[in-house]
């Protein structure tokens, strides 16, 4: 009599941070999944981390470093790990990302309970270290100065089948003095152009119909091997690809912003009317003391030329207060930037320290009292601009790419949520829409704006047409079983992608040094 297989084990991975530690945990889940594995909640995790690791037997933790209470997130989290694992000592607890690049072994220290530590530049290492703290019954630190496998060749489970995040480029070769990300990511390297447009290529063969594209600092890209105007040309190639309805971009860096890439944004109709524009301050004392090598002018000239070319472009940003040094008169200075670049919304940030960045150590560190206040300033006069710009949206048609998960609300009120071609989030009431008729995620619908508040459209009863795509037609194949939801190879080589990435045993590896 045949014993029965042994179930395969089940992961979760929680993800803290920004749009490349999202793409990051999509390749560390492609390649749980290449080793056997299967996702404890294939329809998403909760949003308790402790409450998801029941039913998990590995839970990686993907982190952040940029803001001050990163560490706080992180072992609050695996403080509420511990009872987990106290009650299932099977359970494996792996932490990866920029904290762990930092932290290194510093986390087993403080959290003891911890299987793998594993950093920003060895992600392709997780399946081996899971494995090896098993077979050796003790936790495995690794940690690698330089990138040892171009992620983009790793595989990938991607979150969603509409829309899909390709990175261009990893790494920083910007010295600004309040950030660790150069430190824990290191200089820029660029793939190949072929490499970038033939897993662009591959996305939509998979169903994709958006694509953002990847970089610590996109609008720099070329500049490994010697194109300046890499970047507008990716942007233009990009738009020539069958099937591929909406491209966007983040983050780009003021100081390397030009022309050829607002020519490119104009003229390929695919790049949607939307720019994330970082301007971290609008005083030019306080951006000279961030290592921002642009100032107020420049960058407010940035916004004029886009609009001149893009008239209905939605431009966000994001803003620091209270930077070492900041006065009332740098930051009424930040405020009137901010007003006169009307941006559709702004992620704004109170400044935090960060050991291992210059900035910690400037003198002049601005009472948090203070940043509190100016903070609040910041705020209302953001929201009073977003409720402006969004109410001059009422009364437009547009089309909106339905989304599985944007909308909180949605199951209460009867609508769906989506996303207009500038990146406004746009809430549809379907009114009495027929069942058959509705719009899957991944579909567009065509609306009108009835409504608007600082960080929403909304469209109630005002649905002009709904169009089903191969988008939708991937969701609804993916969520009733069919094989959109398995890993796939990245496209690093200019081949092979798209493939099912081959399942079976992890094999333990040669040892390796632990960095200490």
């Amino acid at each position: 009599m045949t014993a029965l297989a042994a179930e395969p084990r089940t992961y979760v991975i929680r993800t803290l941070g920004c749009q490349m530690n999202v793409h990051d945990s999509e390749r560390m889940a492609g390649l749980l999944e290449a080793a056997g594995m299967v996702p404890a909640f294939p329809d998403g995790a909760g949003s308790d981390v402790a409450a998801d690791a029941e039913s998990a037997d590995v839970v990686v933790i993907n982190t952040c470093a940029v803001r001050e209470n990163a560490a706080t997130r992180l072992y609050g989290n695996l403080g509420r790990l511990a009872g987990v694992k106290r009650e299932r000592p099977g359970l494996q607890i792996a932490v990866g990302g920029c904290m762990a690049q930092q932290d290194r072994e510093g986390i087993i220290k403080r959290a003891p309970w911890v299987d793998v530590v594993f950093g920003t530049h060895n992600i392709d290492a997780l399946p081996v270290l899971l494995e090896r703290a098993r077979h050796n019954a003790e936790a495995q630190v690794e940690i690698h100065e330089s990138l040892q496998v171009f992620p983009s060749t790793l595989p990938t489970r991607r979150e969603s089948v509409y829309a899909a995040w390709v990175s261009i480029s990893v790494g920083c070769n910007n010295t600004c003095t309040f950030c660790i990300v150069p430190h824990l990511r290191g200089k820029e390297r660029d793939r190949r152009p072929g490499e970038i447009l033939a897993e662009v290529e591959q996305v939509v063969r998979d169903g994709a119909i958006e694509v953002t594209l990847l970089g610590q600092n996109v609008n720099s890209y070329g500049v490994s091997f010697g194109e300046r105007d890499a970047f507008a040309r990716l942007l233009r190639a990009c738009g020539r690809i069958d099937g591929l309805e909406r491209i966007r971009f983040t983050s780009p860096h003021p100081a390397a912003f030009t022309d050829d890439v607002i020519a490119a944004m104009a003229e390929t109709p695919a790049v949607m009317p939307s720019l994330h524009m970082p301007l971290q301050s609008g005083s030019d004392a306080v951006l000279r003391s961030m290592r921002r090598s642009y100032r107020s002018a420049r960058f407010l000239g940035i916004l004029d030329r886009v609009r001149a070319s893009i008239p209905d472009a939605a431009i966000t940003t994001d803003i620091i207060v209270g930077f070492p040094g900041e006065t009332e008169e740098d930051f009424q200075h930040t405020l009137d930037v901010v007003e006169a670049s009307r941006f559709s919304a702004a992620f704004t940030f109170q400044y935090s320290p960060r050991p291992g960045t210059p900035a910690s150590d400037l003198p002049d560190q601005v009472p948090p009292e203070v940043v509190a206040e100016r903070y609040g300033r910041l705020i209302a006069l953001q929201e009073r601009i977003s409720a402006e710009e969004n109410a001059a949206q009422v009364g437009r048609e547009l089309e909106v790419l339905v989304a599985e998960t944007d909308g909180r609300k949605d199951a209460a009120s009867g609508r769906i949520s989506g996303r207009a071609p500038d990146n406004r989030l746009v809430h549809v009431g379907l009114g009495d829409l027929p069942e058959d008729e509705r719009p899957r995620p991944g579909d567009m619908v065509t609306v009108r704006i009835t409504g608007a508040a600082p960080h929403h459209l909304m469209s109630d009863g005002a649905v002009t047409s709904v169009r089903r795509t191969r988008s939708g037609d991937a969701w609804q194949a993916r969520r009733e079983g069919g094989d959109s939801c398995g890993a796939s190879h990245g496209a690093g080589d200019g081949s092979g992608a798209g493939s099912a990435a081959p399942a079976g045993p992890v094999t333990l590896g040669l040892p390796t040094l632990r960095v200490r």
